[in-house]
């Protein structure tokens, strides 16, 4: 992955993620400017790359990224109202302001990347390719990278501007700062992803291309596109919708190279030694070990103090905390729980911490420079949609038998054996709960949880559904805060008053 790692374009052309009005190219002597710099084929590798290396950032989807998502849900989140100002306890506090600027930075790294892929899918046809393939793949990482940001970008502020091109003129900035429906935003998504499946992509990346993108990633996520559109946009497309949704993850599912899920031990998925092996992963963020600029510190980072399970690197502080909620959510003797969470008995902490990613090695050192890559798309992902795709279909033997595969690798009963047990089919009546349930302790921590919520929910649900948990659960931060508004992010006031007429603010902000 030393392509990745060496984005020298990511370095030369950070030109206007920092808001809307800034996707227009600057003008610095001392930087080369896009119509001078694309002169190989090259170039375009290096500008891809620099696609990659922007989604690294802990402001847009690398494995740090989790107030944007964990600290949203009911999984994890801070107790802390005084440092930054209070401004991360707003998250989960459902407390979130417009001029929030954890807020703002993070629609501002989304942005970039999009600006990066819109630059390279602008410039590559005027480029003479050697290898007319090479060209094609790297058009489909572009267009995959860009859909992926627009997902995470519609799902939490649902209308958002779309730029599918590099803005060069005032006026085309102007046009462009402006929100368009969720729905257009969607149908971008779902058009560049069928460009990447149809492409000459490997079906999965193996060796020096692991952390590239690959048509399992495409289908996969494309799937997870339309059964988020089946239930979260205009029920009259909901049968379509699914239909599609199940087609593209049997057609990711149909691309593993492995038999069954339980071949695959839970704890393999986290294995630093293994992360280029594994054949549950479908694609990551990869991060190299004892490196300085490219290391992992999600290991160190979640480590509570007096702890030395995650890294030899020493924590003064509670490291990431674990909801009780969700604590109180894993079956007893489920596998996953023991390797996912711990609790921390120092005298300061005295609480539940992250322990799912690990890297004690001596290379990491106490410096923290761990070698965990950071998993987006795996398979047991790809297994309980397909369930979730199935049970909304009514196929509940189907749905069943995906989520018995992932049940069976984490040693748990059997569905139907599980409803047996009072204690469980209270929790999770319905077969809906139960996959949500299992989705919540497979893939804790990974940044679905939020997701998962908006997707299973509507918003007057969604509202019940965090209210009626135990405050007691939570600490610091209020559930009664949670109202209809909470669905979406406010857009940040600084685009706002951009065009407060075209970046109109969500409701309830």
């Amino acid at each position: 992955m030393k392509n990745i790692y060496l984005s020298v374009f990511s370095l030369m052309l950070v030109i206007g993620a920092s808001s809307c009005n800034d996707l227009l190219e600057q003008s610095d002597p001392n930087a080369v400017t896009v119509d001078d710099y694309f002169k190989t084929e090259n170039d375009i590798q290096l500008a891809v790359n620099g696609i990659y290396q922007s989604l690294r950032s802990s402001d847009a989807v690398g494995e740090n990224s989790g107030l944007y998502t964990d600290e949203r849900s009911d999984d994890t989140g801070t107790n802390d109202n005084q440092s930054n100002s209070g401004e991360p306890f707003q998250f989960n506090n459902f407390s979130l302001l417009p001029s929030n600027t954890w807020l703002k930075n993070h629609w501002n790294a989304l942005y970039q990347t999009i600006t990066r892929s819109n630059i390279v899918l602008s410039n590559i046809d005027n480029i003479t390719f050697s290898d007319a393939e090479n060209k094609a793949k790297l058009t489909a990482e572009a267009k995959f990278l860009r859909a992926y940001i627009y997902f995470q970008l519609v799902r939490k502020w649902g209308d958002v501007p779309l730029v599918t091109k590099q803005l060069k003129t005032t006026e085309e900035i102007t046009m462009f700062t402006a929100r368009v429906k969720k729905e257009e935003v969607y149908n971008q998504i779902v058009s560049d992803l069928k460009d990447v499946i149809a492409s000459p992509l490997a079906n999965l990346q193996t060796g020096a291309n692991v952390g590239r993108v690959s048509k399992a990633a495409g289908n996969a996520l494309l799937g997870q596109v339309y059964l988020t559109m089946a239930t979260t946009l205009d029920q009259s497309g909901k049968a379509a919708n699914l239909a599609s949704a199940k087609t593209y993850l049997e057609a990711a599912y149909a691309m593993k190279t492995f038999g069954s899920l339980k071949e695959i031990p839970y704890t393999d998925v986290f294995d630093v030694a293994k992360k280029s092996t594994c054949p549950e992963l479908i694609f990551q963020i990869v991060n190299k070990q004892g490196d300085l600029n490219y290391s992992s510190t999600i290991a160190a980072t979640t480590q509570a103090k007096g702890e030395t399970i995650n890294s030899l690197k020493p924590s003064t502080g509670t490291g990431t905390n674990v909801t009780h909620d969700l604590v109180n959510d894993y079956e007893k003797g489920d596998l996953r729980k023991d390797f996912s969470i711990k609790y921390a008995s120092d005298v300061t902490v005295q609480d539940w911490f992250i322990t799912k990613f690990r890297d004690a090695s001596t290379t990491a050192g106490v410096n923290g420079y761990g070698g965990n890559d950071w998993v987006l798309i795996r398979y047991a992902d790809v297994i309980l949609m397909l369930a979730e795709v199935n049970m909304y279909l009514g196929n509940d033997t189907q749905a069943i038998t995906y989520l018995d595969m992932v049940r069976e690798r984490a040693k748990m009963p059997a569905y139907a054996v599980s409803k047996l047990d009072a204690s469980y089919s209270s929790k999770y009546p319905t077969l809906k709960l139960a996959i949500l349930h299992e989705r919540r302790v497979e893939l804790a921590f990974e940044h679905h949880r939020w997701f998962d919520l908006l997707r299973t929910f509507t918003t007057q649900e969604l509202m019940s559904y965090m209210q009626s948990k135990n405050q007691q659960d939570f600490g610091n931060a209020k559930l009664s805060n949670f109202s209809l508004k909470d669905r979406y992010y406010p857009i940040p006031f600084d685009e706002n008053k951009l065009d407060p007429v075209k970046m109109y603010q969500n409701e309830g902000y």
